[in-house]
């Protein structure tokens, strides 16, 4: 917050203030819904299948014609992977727990939440603990065992809920303004997005070696692991999808980049089942087992 508060690091590199600025682009729905294919969509794509779109399925071109429009050049620089789905201080047994619920989310998943009766509620990073502890929410979620940690919201909600469906995938992004970026040296801009490449590489390779570390020392400490019933996330999976029908009907960038990614995601789900998912379900059902 030293140059401008957290949430505006889009307007702050739109408009010069800094010349680039890194951020979760989800945060800027308000401008256009259509953002949120950057950084990740509601049972969407997952963190590979983000990164395979993005670079090979026409994803990356689709989202930089949409920030075109503000001036903003977006390169990929990080993704921390599914997230947990937050700490809450009651249990959510069903759909109904969900109505009037005070919760603590940003983007597009606040919005599918609201039309099941959740009231979504962006609060910055310093404010969550102590908005959690007095009551003033109910519910925060934030990423994943290693940062969730750090902000000790296990101390004030005990139930710590899976899977974070709403950020299957959370790709962070560099904003660069427009014109500093056609100003630099062809090398210059060569060396930036390889520097983005790897960093999102070793920030993928980071989540996943310290998120079991940290899930083990909060279940020690008397978390309590709490997956959605799968009535919740039925109901949640069907809110989502609609409104992104209703967003696509009404906002033409939105319909656009939807069109792409629904066939991804159609054909790399295909793949991911017949492959990826029958092989990890079977190797992590034997990992349980004593050998």
């Amino acid at each position: 917050g030293e140059i401008v508060p957290p949430l505006q690091v889009w307007d702050a590199t739109q408009n010069g203030t800094v010349e680039c600025g890194h951020t979760l682009t989800s945060f800027n729905i308000g401008k256009n819904p259509a953002v949120a294919f950057d950084s990740g969509l509601a049972f969407g794509l997952n963190t590979r299948q983000q990164q395979a779109w993005m670079n090979y399925g026409g994803g990356l071109e689709l989202i930089r014609a949409l920030f075109k429009k503000d001036g903003i050049f977006p390169i990929p620089c990080g993704n921390v992977g599914v997230q947990m789905g937050g700490f809450y201080r009651k249990e959510i047994n069903s759909v109904d727990d969900l109505k009037g619920l005070k919760f603590r989310i940003g983007g597009l998943g606040g919005v599918i939440l609201a039309k099941l009766g959740v009231v979504p509620l962006q609060i910055p990073t310093a404010d969550i603990y102590p908005s959690l502890e007095r009551g003033a929410i109910d519910a925060a979620e934030w990423i994943g065992p290693y940062d969730d940690e750090k902000l000790g919201l296990h101390k004030v909600a005990r139930y710590y809920y899976y899977p974070g469906w709403w950020e299957g995938s959370a790709q962070v992004t560099l904003l660069v303004n427009l014109q500093h970026w056609e100003a630099l040296p062809e090398s210059y801009r060569v060396a930036l997005e390889a520097a983005c490449a790897e960093a999102t590489v070793l920030m993928m390779a980071k989540y996943d070696t310290r998120n079991p570390e940290a899930l083990r020392r909060l279940v020690a400490a008397g978390v309590q692991l709490r997956q959605f019933p799968r009535p919740v996330l039925d109901a949640c999976y069907k809110a989502a999808f609609e409104t992104y029908d209703e967003l696509a009907a009404k906002n033409p960038d939105f319909k656009l980049i939807y069109e792409s990614w629904q066939k991804f995601l159609a054909d790399s789900n295909l793949w991911f089942r017949i492959a990826e998912n029958t092989l990890d379900n079977y190797r992590f059902a034997m990992s349980a087992q004593p050998r």
